[in-house]
């Protein structure tokens, strides 16, 4: 558990979330309680979701988006080697893929710890999740549906 700095702390982060969202003049989501927010944004294909946990006990920031489908039965290992190659390409933040259930993840992470952080932080995660996100969802679904081969976006560089 926390300890009252670091909740102290981690509210200040999580009103700063707030604020550079705010300035965004987007709608989202507010768990005061967890320190949680959640927003929807539209890309060039499909519809992103994303969760940000300010995180007391680690002094973390996590930005996540979950893909809204998992990788058939059959494409799992196909799926594994794209998420693997698509993070290798990445700047910042990964890709986490479950083969038991074949679904996948983007995951950014940024430490609070002894920091002041400001609105600059999170405009800059919520940008890059969103156009990584962006990037790469249509193209680990066509893999799932057979229209492209993993090769076909090893390729594509």
């Amino acid at each position: 558990m926390a300890d009252e700095k670091k909740i102290e702390l981690a509210k200040q982060v999580y009103k700063t979330l707030c604020d550079a969202i705010d300035s965004r003049e987007w709608t989202y989501d507010k768990d005061e309680d967890d320190l949680i927010v959640r927003f929807g944004v539209s890309g060039d294909d499909i519809p992103m979701r994303f969760i940000i946990v300010v995180d007391a006990d680690r002094q973390l920031i996590r930005v996540l988006s979950f893909m809204p489908f998992n990788m058939c039965e059959e494409k799992r290992i196909e799926g594994a080697l794209a998420t693997c190659e698509a993070t290798f390409r990445l700047t910042d933040g990964s890709f986490d893929y479950n083969i038991f259930d074949g679904s996948i993840a983007f995951r950014m992470t940024a430490s609070f710890r002894e920091s002041i952080i400001g609105e600059e932080l999170f405009q800059y995660m919520i940008s890059c999740s969103c156009v990584t996100v962006d990037r790469y969802n249509d193209q680990f679904l066509a893999i799932d549906k057979g229209i492209i081969s993993v090769e076909d976006f090893i390729d594509k560089r």
